[in-house]
């Protein structure tokens, strides 16, 4: 019997649909509940705060196993998981009542994070559709630059009438009720590259899940020659990465810090939405005509030069923030689709898994960092830091274009011919010495 496949435009937007839940109701939700959360239980708000550093801490930890389960399962099965360990989560957030509670459900919601957010629906797509996977990607960042301008004010509604205990239970139906039928009627059951496979049984999905392969599978190695691509492009989409990271929670800090009144800082920080969605379109429009490698450059000097004009104390502060924006917007599309065109697209899912890790892990810990520099040295250290991480990201891309081409150079003489050479117009052979390597 023939299963239906779910047409892409349906597949990309139940994922978008979920992804702009997805993040408001974890990484975006503390930017509303936080002070309520504090001012109920008299914690501080520092330590309110931290729980979303300790749940991406969690989420770098399983990436690389997330990576793994979406190459064995497809996607389907992650992502619906993912629903369900996010509604456990809120639901617990609902009832803590001690510090130890809440730093727990953070872990769990962690968990959710590392297998529901971005990069699981990046891999889930690439998965599904190889090396056309691109325009999917660009497509899903766009539904996911929506969630802070959607679910914002819908959180900040739901603490004014229910509490935020209400609010975090409300998010907690919507993974149950919204997310997870999506995930589970809208994506594939079976990976595409063998739909004839036969149906996994429910525990060989959990083995999968647990264990991040298959019950008879063995764990994807990274073939020798595209080992040094991958660590210049883990370290560049990492150190990346940090700017946006630290500027997400410090920037009405810096501009502050420039004599700018609080309400003109929240109206210039508010550039920087509009601008992301800006670059993505952008992106969308003319990006596929190029290499993922020249919109990594572009997101990097964008990024570099809006952080370099607040750096330099550059009047145009409204311009820096706009290219910012613009350049950070771009870098979430980078961060599925250049992978994606680096390697092979059968271990993409195993791929973004293992980028996914130190991303996570350097964007949860950055900001704590960002803030001892920020007391101890004041603003203008941190953004000149910020300055040279870009630039160093942006010398990073140029060396993983060197090494992607070395490594084309030596596959090419390894699939030339060698010791046997037709004479032409003989119809004999001559043996050719091998080329020296």
């Amino acid at each position: 019997m023939t299963r239906m496949t779910p047409p892409r435009a349906v597949v990309i937007s139940a994922l978008g649909v979920t992804q702009i839940l997805a993040w408001g109701s974890t990484y975006y939700l503390l930017a509303v509940l936080a002070e309520p959360i504090a001012r109920e239980t008299g914690w501080p708000l520092t330590m309110v705060v931290g729980g979303l550093t300790l749940g991406l801490i969690a989420a770098s930890i399983v990436s690389p196993r997330v990576g793994n389960a979406i190459q064995a399962t497809g996607g389907r099965p992650v992502m619906s998981a993912s629903s369900l360990i996010m509604a456990a989560g809120l639901a617990g957030l609902a009832f803590v009542d001690h510090p130890a509670l809440y730093f727990t459900v953070w872990i769990l919601l962690g968990i959710g994070m590392g297998a529901g957010l971005y990069d699981a629906a990046f891999a889930t797509l690439g998965r599904l559709y190889g090396k056309d996977a691109r325009g999917a990607i660009t497509a899903l960042t766009l539904y996911g630059g929506f969630a802070s301008t959607l679910c914002w004010p819908l959180s900040a509604f739901l603490v004014e009438t229910l509490g935020w205990r209400g609010a975090c239970l409300t998010y907690a139906a919507i993974h149950l009720f919204v997310n997870l039928p999506l995930h589970v009627f809208a994506l594939p059951r079976v990976p595409p590259d063998d739909p004839a496979r036969p149906r996994q049984s429910r525990s060989q999905i959990l083995t999968a899940l647990l264990r991040g392969r298959e019950s008879d599978g063995v764990r994807v190695t990274l073939p020798q020659e595209d080992r040094l691509v991958f660590a210049l492009l883990a370290t560049g989409l990492t150190i990346g990465g940090i700017a946006s990271a630290v500027l997400s929670v410090h920037l009405l800090t810096v501009l502050q810090a420039r004599d700018i009144a609080l309400a003109a800082a929240v109206g210039l920080g508010a550039l920087v939405g509009p601008s992301q969605v800006s670059g993505r379109i952008l992106e969308m429009l003319i990006g596929r005509r190029f290499h993922p490698l020249w919109t990594a450059l572009a997101s990097a000097l964008l990024i570099c030069t809006g952080v370099g004009l607040l750096a330099c104390h550059a009047p145009m502060i409204a311009l820096a923030l706009v290219l910012y924006g613009a350049g950070i917007g771009i870098r979430s599309i980078v961060r599925g689709t250049l992978p994606l065109a680096l390697f092979d697209p059968g271990i993409y899912a195993t791929m973004m898994g293992r980028l996914a890790a130190p991303i996570l892990l350097l964007g949860a810990l950055s900001p704590l960092a960002a803030a001892w520099i920020i007391d101890a040295f004041g603003p203008d250290l941190l953004l000149f830091i910020l300055v040279a991480l870009c630039l160093t990201d942006i010398i990073l891309i140029g060396l993983v274009a060197l090494a992607a081409q070395r490594r084309a150079r030596l596959q090419a003489q390894a699939a030339e011919p060698e010791g046997v050479a037709a004479v032409v117009g003989s119809g004999q052979k001559t043996p050719v010495p091998p080329r020296p390597q």
